[in-house]
């Protein structure tokens, strides 16, 4: 069903997002056959800079000049990476256009050296706002708690931001707060809330991959046959916190000012299990005003057979199988900050990967 991507968003509201970016992406057709065969939008980080720039010759040219021109190593990345996402705004501009400013954005990442840092994650996210200088873009904040008091200080200066590494619903609602927080400060300013907008990306399959290896040290038969069930059913509690916020007296004023609902967005939806179905984490949580970003593989494997059904709230046993996974002693709060810290762990390791790699090349020139 070619047409899978468009139907998503058309009969049931979820806005699919392609999760990776390459340079010859943008310039070969790749990224625009995408976008017209249904993909509203573009994530970004630094695990897939890493790989995009140290992991080929695509960046050479840009970077010997950067060099050339007396630029340090770190300067030169953040140029490369900024280029890569203005052009991927202006492919996704139409999308832009059409959806009235909200939708078709494309996010790009504060250095994970300030996860833990309010008032630095502001100052680079307003750098990189005004480098990018595209409507669309989305500038992503670790959800820590050193991001909340930076999502509300960005959003309250009129930035979009996607704020990443979401695990818990707790921490979730926390960034709605923050976010709603932010409009307010805005608005109070005499800021136009219509034109801007945030996702919060809450992560899934590295749910399930760190309950279930719990469940598998358990090694009981109830605990194994929880395999596979914690994923999904925190998704849909953090989904059911957001309707509740919506309907939030607080949410409805700065509706009724027209600022665009703050969508969750459904991130690391590939399937780490053999197991299970590979669009598992598409299949259970389609649902209005949300975005699901998926990696290549995840995209194509839904476009060829991924089920069009309203599933993130079609049924209410999520709290059954979060009760259930609790009681065979898997503390899901536990989990979710552990997962918290090795998401910000690996996007450093990343990080300091691509410049290790540029650094070393640098040295050939």
């Amino acid at each position: 069903m070619p047409d899978r991507l468009h139907r998503l968003y058309s009969e049931h509201g979820q806005s699919p997002w392609l999760d990776n970016l390459r340079r010859d992406w943008i310039t070969d057709g790749t990224l625009a056959d995408r976008i017209r065969s249904g993909v509203r939008g573009l994530t970004s980080n630094p695990s897939i800079f890493q790989k995009a720039i140290a992991g080929s010759d695509l960046y050479d040219g840009s970077f010997r000049s950067l060099m050339a021109e007396g630029r340090s190593v770190e300067d030169a990345y953040w140029e490369m990476v900024c280029d890569d996402i203005a052009g991927a705004c202006d492919l996704l501009g139409p999308v832009h256009e059409s959806a009235d400013g909200r939708d078709g954005f494309v996010s790009v990442e504060v250095s994970p050296s300030l996860a833990h840092d309010t008032e630095a994650t502001i100052e680079a996210a307003q750098w990189l706002h005004r480098r990018v200088d595209r409507p669309n873009v989305m500038i992503k904040i670790p959800g820590t708690r050193a991001g909340l008091g930076a999502v509300r200080a960005v959003v309250g200066r009129g930035i979009n931001v996607n704020v990443t590494l979401l695990f818990s619903t707790d921490r979730y609602l926390e960034v709605f707060e923050a976010h709603l927080a932010g409009l307010e400060d805005y608005a109070a300013g005499g800021g136009d809330v219509s034109r801007v907008n945030g996702v919060a990306s809450f992560f899934v399959s590295r749910v399930d991959t760190e309950v279930d290896r719990r469940l598998e040290s358990i090694g009981s038969d109830d605990a194994r046959s929880l395999r596979g069930t914690a994923a999904v059913a925190n998704a849909r509690a953090a989904y059911w916190g957001f309707g509740e916020q919506v309907a939030s007296g607080r949410w409805q004023a700065m509706a009724a000012a027209g600022a665009p609902v703050p969508r969750p967005l459904w991130a690391s939806t590939s399937t780490k299990d053999p197991a299970f179905p590979d669009t598992l984490y598409v299949d259970t949580l389609i649902g209005p005003d949300t975005v699901n970003t998926l990696p290549d593989a995840t995209l194509d494997a839904f476009v060829d057979h991924g089920v069009l059904a309203r599933t993130v709230d079609a049924e209410e046993t999520y709290l059954d199988d979060l009760v259930a996974v609790a009681s065979a002693g898997v503390d899901l709060d536990a989990v979710c900050a552990q997962l918290e810290d090795e998401g910000v762990a690996a996007f450093q390791k990343s990080f300091d990967e691509v410049l290790s790699a540029l650094t070393r090349k640098a040295a050939t020139f």
